[in-house]
């Protein structure tokens, strides 16, 4: 049952990623992968949420499942990379290094948050 919990909302996240950084890349007129950076860093935010709610049925469907494919891990090096491969260092490191910093951020603030309203 857990196997089918995690499935379904990760089937969700992953259709919601793709449309979400598909619209945010078409409407972005920038190289830095901003789609992919504002997902990771909300998914931060949400997993913290999720989180601070506790374990058990609702963290298998949105923690592992909908947010495990919702933010992407494999993308974010990928697009980090071929910012370095197109001699953007500067964008690179700035993607690189902001997202681990603010996905930090978010999740402590999600949780923090969550502490308050969801307990």
């Amino acid at each position: 049952m857990n196997l089918l919990i995690v499935g379904i909302g990760g089937t969700f996240g992953g259709i919601v990623r793709y449309q979400l950084g598909k619209m945010i890349s078409q409407r972005a007129a920038t190289t830095f992968p901003i789609g992919t950076f504002l997902i990771n860093i909300t998914g931060a935010f949400c997993l913290g949420l999720v989180a601070s709610a506790g374990s058990g049925t609702v963290y298998l469907l949105l923690g592992d499942g909908f947010l495990g494919a919702y933010t992407t891990f494999s993308t974010f090096m990928y697009e980090g990379f071929h910012l370095f491969q197109g001699n953007e260092k500067l964008n690179a490191l700035t993607y690189i290094f902001s997202s681990l910093v603010l996905g930090v951020i978010g999740y402590a603030a999600g949780f923090a948050l969550g502490g308050l309203f969801l307990k």
